[in-house]
């Protein structure tokens, strides 16, 4: 099971403002900015609810994208996600909704953030 993960992203503060925004539907903020004599001066943040657990890495070359997606606790919180990403400048990338060919719950919402990195919310749960 993933503890933690990161990703790299070319403009740190626009993908901080995009993460800063969709995140916040989900429980989750930005948690810990890691201090830069530690990270040869690259800035590295970390989101989560009550630790971090999704990292952004300062990258001027962000490599293949990334599918992420985070746990939200009802469909209403995907629904949330999903306008706060749209809202942030993240481009459709699925309307909320079932997507019944994974599981009869598994309800979902698709992003592209501000590096085309696919970031989604899925609830597994009726409600």
């Amino acid at each position: 099971m993933i503890d933690h993960m990161g990703i790299r992203v070319a403009d740190f503060e626009a993908s901080k403002a995009f993460y800063d925004k969709a995140m916040a539907p989900l429980g989750a903020s930005l948690l810990m900015m890691v201090p830069t004599e530690y990270t040869g001066g690259v800035k590295v943040g970390g989101y989560g609810r009550d630790r971090p657990t999704f990292w952004l890495h300062e990258n001027d070359t962000p490599r293949d994208h990334l599918h992420v997606a985070f746990t939200a606790r009802s469909r209403a919180e995907v629904d949330a996600f999903h306008a706060a990403a749209i809202a942030a400048g993240g481009r459709d990338n699925g309307a909320p909704g079932l997507r019944p060919h994974y599981h009869p719950d598994y309800y979902g919402a698709f992003v592209l953030d501000p590096d085309g990195n696919n970031v989604e919310a899925v609830c597994h749960g009726p409600g």
